[in-house]
């Protein structure tokens, strides 16, 4: 294998990866230890497997306040043949140390480059109000850098949970928990776990909450499961990509309520909701909710009647959403890391010139 196909394999899981680049970092800090301490061999994998995520969240932690949450066999994906097996992290250390860390480089310069992408959707956040944001427009800038379609999935979940949450809000929706009064001795026996666990007590047998919709969180690309759930019963799938008979069963089988909306695109609707039909899952559908109806209420939301009200709350919980989900790496910061590593006196040359 030559310096260009493992720079190619490398290229490949840099393009294939989320914002994070949590696997990209974790080759990085692997050929960095290779190269500075010399303890692991590169040709044995079990010398750096478990070890390399350690090295990897110190230095997400850092830069990202977060790591990975994704299971161990996705994570360990990144040592598989068809991404960087020990053969071509090999091939990747030699060419690494020959250059005294060209290769580490050039991955933290792609980690910059594309939280430098990321950084546009909230500067347009930074620079539109309510009279003048375009939930189309803003979505477009995702879909158009190479660098952030991976991660489009996330925005569309942003966008959905900003607006549903933001309207649940300011319609001062209640919940109302009460317990049947022919369960009173029942209630009696397990009045610690009701009062604990629910809330309710012979004093109190009604609870009224705030309705809310929460996000799941961070979840790995392999994932198809819920993405956002809320206290009144109801789950939400976001779907920005065709939905097969495969994913459709394992989106229903994954989600135990029976009041499911799914999120998709206009071109998407039909197809979904044939598909439901045909496996017999369509009476756990609630409502399939398309792109062109987030843009409908969007408009209404910011420039509507009601816009006061309501316009300036989706745009600071979007925001919110964004710095909370693609964290903006501190300049400073990361300078001084380069720096300390020597990064910002390596000149990229030859085949590690060019970026993808």
């Amino acid at each position: 294998m030559t310096g260009l196909d493992a720079k190619q394999a490398l290229d490949k899981i840099i393009s294939k990866g989320r914002v994070h680049l949590y696997k990209p970092i974790q080759i990085a800090e692997i050929l960095y230890r290779d190269r500075t301490k010399g303890d692991i061999n590169l040709s044995d994998l079990s010398t750096y497997r478990n070890v390399s995520k350690k090295w990897r969240d110190m230095i997400c932690i850092r830069f990202l306040g977060r790591t990975s949450t994704s299971s161990a066999r996705y994570q360990d994906d990144v040592f598989n043949e068809n991404a960087i097996p020990p053969s071509v992290l090999s091939v990747l250390g030699d060419e690494n140390r020959q250059t005294n860390g060209a290769v580490e480089k050039y991955i933290y310069d792609r980690f910059e480059q594309r939280f430098s992408q990321m950084s546009s959707g909230l500067d347009y956040c930074n620079t539109h109000d309510k009279s003048n944001f375009q939930i189309l427009e803003f979505i477009k800038l995702f879909w158009n850098e190479p660098g952030l379609k991976r991660s489009i999935d996330k925005i569309y979940e942003i966008v959905v949970f900003s607006l549903f949450s933001a309207l649940i809000d300011c319609l001062e929706i209640k919940v109302t928990i009460e317990a049947d009064t022919s369960k009173n001795n029942l209630l009696d026996e397990f009045s610690d776990f009701a009062e604990r666990v629910i809330g309710l007590s012979k004093e109190r047998s009604k609870v009224t909450v705030n309705a809310k919709i929460n996000r799941i969180g961070v979840t790995n690309a392999a994932d198809r499961g819920l993405d956002m759930w809320a206290n009144f019963g109801l789950a939400i799938q976001i779907k920005h990509l065709s939905l097969t008979e495969e994913l459709a069963e394992n989106i229903v089988s994954s989600v135990s309520s029976d009041r499911i909306v799914i999120v998709c695109k206009d071109s998407e609707e039909k197809l979904i909701i044939s598909l439901l039909t045909q496996i017999g899952w369509k009476s756990k559908i609630q409502s399939v909710i398309t792109e062109n109806d987030l843009i409908v209420w969007y408009e209404k939301a910011l420039r509507g009647t009601f816009s006061n009200e309501i316009g300036d709350k989706i745009l600071s919980i979007l925001y919110d959403e964004i710095l909370m989900e693609f964290p903006a790496t501190n300049k400073n910061d990361f300078n001084d890391f380069k720096h300390s590593r020597g990064y910002d006196s390596i000149s990229l040359n030859g085949i590690w010139a060019a970026s993808k």
